[in-house]
Parts: structure tokens; sequence; C-alpha cells
């Protein structure tokens, strides 16, 4: 004899007739049931908000702290209370048959597996938080990975409760899904598309939330702050924030500095305009003055060296030197930038160091410098790289050249 058979007698015996007391014991009986449900799950509760708690914050370790928080233990508790009306429905009211129950009957399903993705969500965001926290994982792009997690738990767990309610297995809902999966690839498509980007680019190793990138077609040009599903956030270097949607980073191109910051070197490719007119041959009088410079004394007095011996080789008379070989004030200038940027302590002469001219024009012959600065950081980098050609400008002369620059109402003047 079932619990609700026993009430039934009790109340007919009441004096009550037998579809009132029929009513009135379901109602007594699941009044009982909801009373007892949140019984259990005030003591669950209890057990994990204090003494697994309490057990948690005893470890030495810190990633159980995040994982077993509080809002991961409150969702874990609910559950309780629908599994225990979802197991004692069917027993105490086995033999009774009643739309009311078995709706009462699903909607318990649905509640457990309501709590159940919420529990599952709430973990997935303390497992994000404890890999975030970690050093090595900081860069990557781990926002996105838990929004396409989130995704598809929650895309799943609708298909399962809609089918719960209806009374069918979830396969036969998603057989008839396939008849409108264009339809969902139409309104999921930044979604679907934002799944794909954000595993290519993980993949691929092409972003991570800290690089520096560069998109001027679409006004970016600054650090990567965040990562998500379906926007990468730059903060550009006048604070403001450009969102770039992820396939775009993929079917697009853009440009990564982090290539450079990782190689410890910062690139200067800049020239200065030499008038040609001032070019000339250098006399003994120019090279005893240049030997002075102490960058310069060694260089000047190999190279005389080596053309003395190619003109006497030759047998070109010195004095003359009609077709010798000569040093020019260009050639020594070329040498001293060379030796100067060599011993500059903020230069880094590990990597290419490299003085050159480029294709004379009508404003003169550009003579380019090719180095990298020992830093990568933006500041110290422009003020290393005015400072060499503030450097460069004021040496100019003294190698009895002139910087070409257009006429203004000066040199007019003058």
């Amino acid at each position: 004899m079932t619990l609700f058979e026993l009430i039934d007698r009790w109340l007919i015996a009441c004096g009550l007739s037998a579809s009132k007391a029929d009513q009135l014991d379901q109602f007594i009986l699941f009044a009982l049931l909801l009373l007892i449900a949140f019984g259990v799950d005030f003591i669950c509760r209890f057990i994990l908000l204090h003494i697994v708690s309490a057990l948690v914050k005893r470890t030495r370790v810190t990633w159980d702290d995040i994982l077993f928080d509080r809002s991961v233990l409150i969702r874990l508790s609910r559950m309780v209370a629908p599994l225990v009306l979802s197991l004692t429905i069917p027993m105490a009211f086995a033999g009774v048959e009643s739309f009311g129950l078995l709706l009462i009957s699903r909607l318990c399903n649905v509640l457990i597996l309501i709590t159940f993705l919420n529990f599952i969500n709430a973990l997935l965001k303390a497992i994000y938080t404890v890999y975030n926290s970690k050093e090595q994982f900081r860069d990557r792009p781990l926002k996105g990975l838990l929004q396409t997690a989130q995704v598809a738990l929650w895309f799943i767990g609708g298909i399962v409760i809609i089918a719960t309610l209806l009374g069918k297995s979830p396969l036969s809902l998603l057989a008839g899904l396939g008849a409108s999966a264009a339809i969902l690839m139409l309104v999921f498509k930044d979604s679907i598309m934002g799944v794909v980007s954000g595993v290519q680019l993980s993949a691929n190793d092409m972003l991570k939330v800290g690089d520096w990138i560069a998109m001027p077609k679409y006004g970016a040009d600054g650090t990567v702050i965040e990562v998500t599903l379906n926007t990468v956030k730059v903060r550009n270097w006048d604070n403001t924030i450009t969102t770039i949607p992820p396939y775009l980073l993929v079917s697009d191109s853009f440009q990564n500095w982090r290539g450079m910051q990782e190689s410890g070197g910062r690139r200067v490719k800049r020239s200065v305009n030499i008038d040609m007119n001032s070019v000339r041959f250098c006399t003994p009088e120019m090279l005893d003055k240049y030997r002075k410079i102490k960058l310069l004394a060694d260089y000047i007095d190999q190279t005389e060296k080596v053309i003395k011996d190619y003109n006497k080789a030759q047998q070109i008379d010195n004095s003359v030197l009609v077709n010798g070989r000569r040093q020019t004030n260009l050639g020594v200038f070329r040498a001293y930038l060379n030796a100067y940027l060599h011993n500059l302590p903020t230069v880094n002469d590990e990597m290419t160091i490299l003085v050159r001219h480029l294709q004379p024009t009508d404003h003169g012959i550009p003579v380019e410098l090719y180095f990298f600065t020992r830093t990568t950081d933006w500041a110290p980098y422009e003020q290393i790289q005015a400072d060499v050609f503030d450097h460069l400008l004021a040496i100019v002369p003294e190698f009895d050249l002139r910087v070409f620059q257009s006429p203004t109402g000066a040199d007019f003047r003058q």
C-alpha cells in the first residue's frame, strides 16, 4: 500500500467524499514532498558552504579556493531540491495517472537540467579564473574559448530541455533541426565564424592578449586587451578602443609587433639628405683634422695605408693621384657614423648596423642609418632615435658637408 492510499483512506474516514479526498491528499502529499526537498536542500547547502569551504581554505594551494568558491557551491546545492522531487514523486504517486503530475515531473527534470547547466557554467568560469591568473596563460585568448564552451553548453542544454518538455528524444529533435540548419547558420553566423577564427588564431599563435597590432584599414593601432568570441578589443595609443571581429584578423592582413618586442631590438630606418655639391676628396689637412676624432683615427690610418699600397701597385704617384684612389669626406663621414653606432650603448650591436647611400635625387644624396635599439619601449626608442639624428645633424659640418634642405626666406636673404 502506497503513502497516497493511506492518506486517501484517512481523509475518507474523516467524512470527505472520495473525489475531494483524492484531490486533497495529492495536495498534502505534494506539500510534504516540497518540505522534504527544501529541507534536504538546506542541509546540503549548509554542508557545502560551511564544511567544504572550511576544508578548502585550510589547503595551501589557491586553485581550489577559486574552483570551489561560493557561487559554484550554491549552484551545486540548487540541484538537490528538484532532484529529490524528481525521485520521490514517482514513488509517492505510484499508480496515479494525472496530467498535472506528469507536468510536475517534467518541470522537475527541466529544473534539474537548468541548475546543472548553471553549475557547469559557474565551474567553467572558475576554471577560466584559475588559468587566467597563471602567468603562462595570461596572454592566451582564454575568454574566447570560455564563451565558445558556454555557447555549446547552452545550445545542447536548450535542445535537451525542449525535448524533455515535449517528451521526445533529443536525437529526434536534432534530426528535425537539420532542416532548419541554414536558418540557424544565418542567425548564428557571427558566432560560428568567431569560433572558427578563435581556434585558428590560437592554434597558429597569431594573436595574444597584450600583443601590439596594427590594422590601419580598421583604425586599430595599439595593444590587444581582450579576445572574445565575437570581438577583439584593441586599446589604441590615443586610449580609444577599436573592436574588430576575429574573422577579419584571419581573412585580412594585420601587423603584429610581438616579434619585434621579443627580439630585444627595435629598428630605426631613417635618412638625411646631403648636398652633393659639398662632397669632395679629402686633402691631407682634412685627414689630419679627422684623425683628431677618436673613433676615426684607426680607420683613416688603415684606409690610407691600403690606398697607398694600391697606388704603389698601380705605379701612381701619390702626390698627383690622377687616377688613383682617395678618401672622400662623405666616405669618412659614413665610417664615423658606423663607428659611432657600434659604440653607442643604447644601440644593439648584436643586430644589423648599416650606414648606406640611397639613390641620389634632386634633394641630394640620402645617407640612411639602419640599426636597432636595445629597448623596444616606445618613449625610450623615440628618445634614442632623436638623440642619434641630433648628433648626426650637428656633426655634419665637421666633415665639410652640408645637409640639403629646400630654400627658405632666410636662405634668400643671406
